[in-house]
């Protein structure tokens, strides 16, 4: 029980340290955006008019984002998922990880928040680096590569890749210990 306490007490003093931070860093870009329009009035308006297209373009993923997390939420039973991907999950973890890196598609920042939210749930570090990992082949971009550069060389590259994720996630796992 002593550990966990202290474990908590770390984790207030970082969330704490992140907030300091999070404010910090705020007021240094509101100093530079205020200074910048003081000597280039017209530059502020190029940052702010790129600034609100980027915030268009990412509202609606962060939207689905929520949409998504919340659905997983409501339907999925962690205690299941922690048997699959968790602490004693073997090798059908590995499979798991690596075949849903392989399938999932759409743009990384939109897994980041769910792989956040499985590992807090007990998702081990090593699998999330092979799901990450494996996300470099692309299903849809394999019959370019066939064409480009041959199946034996598609198919060796692919078994490569998910190898040397696997091996990858084990160094992290040893790193985190």
């Amino acid at each position: 029980m002593k550990k966990e306490s202290i474990f908590v007490e770390n984790k207030n003093n970082q969330s704490k340290k992140g907030k300091q931070y999070n404010i910090y860093f705020l007021g240094v870009v509101a100093l530079l955006y205020f200074l910048i329009f003081i000597f280039y009035p017209n530059k502020i308006e190029k940052s702010l008019i790129i600034t609100g297209r980027l915030l268009v373009q990412l509202v609606p993923i962060f939207l689905l984002i929520i949409f998504f997390m919340g659905i997983i939420n409501y339907f999925v039973n962690f205690n299941k998922i922690k048997k699959y991907v968790g602490e004693k999950s073997g090798l059908k973890g590995w499979f798991i990880a690596a075949t849903a890196g392989i399938l999932s598609h759409g743009s990384i920042y939109m897994w980041y928040p769910f792989l956040k939210d499985l590992h807090e749930r007990g998702m081990r570090s090593g699998l999330v680096a092979v799901f990450l990992y494996n996300r470099a082949i692309k299903i849809t971009l394999l019959p370019i590569m066939i064409y480009y550069f041959g199946i034996k060389y598609v198919i060796l590259l692919s078994i490569y890749m998910v190898i040397a994720s696997i091996i990858e996630g084990k160094i992290i796992e040893v790193i985190e210990k």
